[in-house]
């Protein structure tokens, strides 16, 4: 639609036929095949071929090509054939694993897509921005990050930051009136676009564009996708890789020399130098792990996958690593350490205080003075500005409720159905024609309503803060002056609900002819309701405290109501109200903020502060948070926590990860699971350095002791294949340990290899060495069967080393179905060339039973001299 800002509602409503009850369902999906998905198209895609490869950019596998090449042009065309086989089926492997990891990683864009409120049948719901479809009518709140491009029909107060289209950075007030004249973007001010962000105040909108037709469309062309995020940790293990890799290629450089010193003894020049070269290269790519950055990879996107299964969405893969150094859980109160199921348990109204029964946001229940239920009548008052001054909604179908919008303004709607009021009725006597939106500053929300000819306002907020702006309070229809002795009833009655977990909200009203909307209002009365806290918590922050990690609360709650909760949920230390932090210098707040467990009656902008106070103690902080005001803190923490059902999208995006259930439960299943991840990593760098370096010292050793080598370059490049293969993809799925989470949290400037580790991968490096070793020199007098013999060997020893690693940290062998599965197919590939026609390509010859009894005690006495060693010099102990 063209210059839709000149027009009159009327005139767009009736163009893109719709109205305020919104588009119907049918309609709707009628349009989005029309139109299309409300989405960006994206210019570079997964390739295939090019993720095919990036199989061979490794500078070793480049070199074995050239060997091969080689091979061929000399004549050993079957040691080239075979080696060439093994290239590419290396190359399809990592090709399948990592084209594997990067649709995880799509899949996990598409669950972090945003959503949005529409009114479609009359009624307001939830749906995926990408099914917005023009005449769609959206709803717009504090936080919506607006996705797609939309005419305003009803604005209150509204503001939204348009930077990311006109680089202005001071929010647009709005209006729904038409635009004559300019039609630049920034003087549409009843026009809101895609990817702009709603900042303050409410309002609906008809949608007019989606998708490329956006004006964040015509110039998505320009956008060029981000570049993909390497961890710190691939970071480190590329570095450590380059390391090993020249550390490798020097000894294999040495064994080229002593070979080709050997082979010249019975051999040409010409043959001996490709024997000699054959070997060292083929020793290199067994010994380098250049297969180590793709293992991180594939482990992390695996487990991130997994994580989604236990409602916690990574939105950036490098958090996981962040996750198992996290030491400082800051977490919001409502929704994640509670049920979010707000309850009106006491009123205080006509100088009484009343029970209110009943549970959830089912509306049953009685209103009791003592234990005598009373007509709610005389509670209407109090109970109609609940109602008036609210923006949620209640919704009650197969005889179960929920709340759309804020469960504080929810409960309210519930407690007053319980007392027979019509809600309905009272809105629409009660036409609402302009707001003061709450915010976490004011502690107070305003709505001017026309009652018939009069106005009136009806005011709900921090009982402290409200009875600031009240002159007068109405008891029994009466209205008197509020004296100082009231004030101190009512604020003593506020702190006795405090005091028992309760959260209060005080009400008032007046008539108004003029502007003084917050202005020598009229008291009513005391709504004090609770929010329990989920029955888990308690025991995930006992979890915590074993884990070394202290779990600090943040509410907006009065200081006593956060205390007695606090109490309860099992969380120790010294409370700080956001009043009492601003006249904290930063020197003073760092001095005591190891000793505050607890926050009250704060605002989003002190989470940065006590974010930074903790992190300057060299704290891993998370943070949760679910307002667009959370923003910075969230980017601010190590670990950011946006509330998947709750949060706004701005929140959501600024984080580093989104809980889907707004559970504390589900934050420290994510730790543990961060934690998993990590050991699973060392597990198989442990694995794999300890499997190379026993292949590089039975060839090293072989040529000083003056032998025939134990291994060819074929065995070698096979047990590269066979061993560090599918055993190390599928230890990336490994279950956590049992007492993972009784370990305290990793220091994320530790080597991931440390001195304990170093000892286990020397020790048990030298142990395969003399056991293979000794195997094939016991079967020397038949060269291809000990070669066999030590081929065969090594890949027992290897999978039992597998194990080894994973025994300490409690796993066994039946933990894991996917290992076994590995670790079968391993076996099984290996009884292939020994026992089918592809023995002649490989050069091995049947073993025998004694071959493999005496395989099977030379493996027990491995493991037990292995163990005997741990046992005295505890080499497999976790360090933390």
């Amino acid at each position: 639609m063209k210059e839709v800002y000149s027009k009159s509602i009327k005139e767009v409503f009736k163009e893109l036929n719709t109205n305020e009850k919104g588009l119907s369902s049918k309609e709707a999906s009628n349009r989005l095949k029309k139109y299309g998905p409300n989405v960006l198209k994206r210019e570079h895609k997964i390739s295939k071929f090019k993720i095919f490869l990036s199989q061979f950019k490794s500078f070793i596998v480049l070199i074995l090509i050239a060997a091969t090449l080689i091979s061929f042009l000399i004549g050993e065309t079957i040691d080239a054939s075979v080696i060439l086989v093994i290239i590419v089926f290396n190359a399809l492997f990592g090709f399948l694993q990592e084209f594997k990891a990067e649709k995880s990683i799509e899949a996990l864009k598409k669950l972090t897509s945003l959503t949005s409120v529409v009114i479609r049948n009359g009624k307001q719901i939830e749906i995926n921005s990408e099914e917005l479809v023009p005449g769609d009518l959206l709803v717009l709140e504090t936080g919506t990050k607006i996705p797609a491009d939309c005419r305003l029909i009803e604005c209150f107060d509204l503001g939204i930051e348009e930077a990311s289209l006109t680089g202005e950075s001071v929010p647009v007030n709005k209006t729904s009136n038409v635009v004559k004249g300019s039609s630049s973007l920034a003087s549409q001010k009843n026009m809101c676009f895609a990817s702009t962000i709603v900042v303050r105040g409410k309002g609906k909108a008809i949608v007019i564009d989606t998708g490329m037709k956006t004006e964040v469309g015509k110039i998505a062309k320009l956008i060029q996708e981000t570049k993909k995020e390497i961890t710190p940790l691939q970071k480190n293990l590329d570095k450590l890789g380059q390391r090993l890799g020249l550390l490798t290629i020097g000894i294999c450089m040495i064994i080229f020399a002593l070979a080709l010193y050997k082979n010249l003894a019975h051999s040409t020049f010409t043959i001996a130098v490709h024997e000699s070269f054959m070997i060292a290269v083929a020793l290199a790519v067994a010994a380098i792990p250049e297969g180590l950055p793709a293992v991180v990879t594939i482990s992390l996107a695996l487990g991130v996958k997994n994580m989604v299964k236990k409602h916690a969405l990574m939105r950036k893969m490098s958090s996981v690593e962040t996750l198992g150094s996290t030491n400082i859980i800051c977490s919001d109160k409502t929704g994640t350490l509670t049920k979010n199921e707000m309850t009106v348990r006491k009123i205080f109204c006509n100088d009484k205080i009343i029970d209110v029964t009943g549970d959830g946001y089912y509306p049953e229940g009685d209103f009791l003075i003592g234990h005598k239920q009373m007509n709610p009548k005389s509670l209407e008052q109090l109970l109609k500005i609940g109602v008036i001054c609210n923006d949620s909604q209640i919704n009650i179908e197969n005889n179960k409720a929920s709340i759309i919008g804020d469960p504080t303004e929810g409960c309210l709607l519930v407690s007053a159905k319980k007392s027979g009021l019509d809600l309905d009725e009272i809105n629409n006597k009660n036409i609402k024609v302009d707001e003061i939106p709450f915010s976490s500053e004011r502690k107070l929300m305003t709505s001017i309503n026309a009652f018939g000819k009069n106005k009136i306002v009806y005011t709900k907020g921090a009982p402290e803060i409200l009875l600031n702006i009240c002159s007068k309070i109405e008891i029994n229809g009466k209205v008197s002056k509020l004296t100082p002795s009231m004030k101190k009833k009512i604020l003593n009655t506020n702190k006795k609900f405090t005091n028992s977990a309760l959260r209060v909200l005080g009400f008032a009203y007046k008539s108004v002819s003029d502007k003084k909307y917050e202005k020598d209002l009229i008291f009513v009365g005391l709504q004090a309701m609770m929010d329990p806290p989920r029955s888990e918590v308690k025991a995930n922050i006992i979890e915590c405290k074993k884990a070394g990690i202290r779990v600090v609360m943040i509410t907006g709650d009065n200081k006593d109501t956060a205390l007695a909760i606090a109490n309860k949920l099992g969380i120790r230390g010294n409370a700080l109200t956001g009043e009492e932090l601003d006249k904290l210098s930063e020197k003073q707040f760092n001095k005591i903020v190891s000793k505050i467990s607890v926050y009250a009656r704060v605002n989003p902008e002190h989470k940065i502060k006590i974010v930074t106070a903790l992190k300057a103690k060299g704290n891993i902080v998370a943070m949760t948070g679910d307002g667009v005001n959370d923003a910075p803190a969230l980017k601010k923490a190590n670990i950011g926590i946006a509330m998947g059902i709750t949060g706004t999208d701005v929140a959501k995006e600024a984080s580093d990860m989104i809980l889907t259930d707004d559970n504390f439960a589900s934050i420290v299943s994510a730790v543990e699971n961060g934690r998993g991840i990590y050991d699973n990593i060392k597990k198989f760098i442990n694995y794999l350095l300890s499997s190379n370096l026993a292949e590089i010292l039975i060839i090293l050793a072989a040529i000083l002791l003056g032998w025939p080598l134990p291994l060819t370059a074929i065995h070698l490049l096979w047990l590269n294949l066979v061993t560090d293969g599918l055993p190390a993809i599928a230890l990336g799925i490994d279950p956590p340990a049992k007492k993972i989470m009784e370990r305290k949290p990793r220091d994320p400037k530790k080597n991931i290899i440390d001195r304990k580790m170093t000892a286990s991968i020397i020790i048990m490096g030298i142990l395969i060495t003399i056991a293979t070793l000794v195997l094939f020199r016991l079967n020397i007098g038949n060269l291809a069967k000990a070669q066999t013999i030590a081929f065969t060997s090594l890949v027992i020893f290897e999978i039992v080393r597998l194990q080894i690693i994973r025994s300490h940290y409690g796993l066994n062998l039946f933990s894991n179905k996917y290992l076994i599965l590995a670790v079968l197919s391993s076996i099984g590939l290996q009884l292939v060339v020994i026992y089918s026609p592809l023995s002649a390509l490989f050069g091995t010859v049947p073993l025998g039973l004694r071959n493999w009894v005496n395989i099977g005690l030379m493996t027990l006495i491995l493991i037990t001299v292995y163990h005997s060693i741990n046992y005295f010099f505890k080499i497999d102990e976790i360090e933390d």
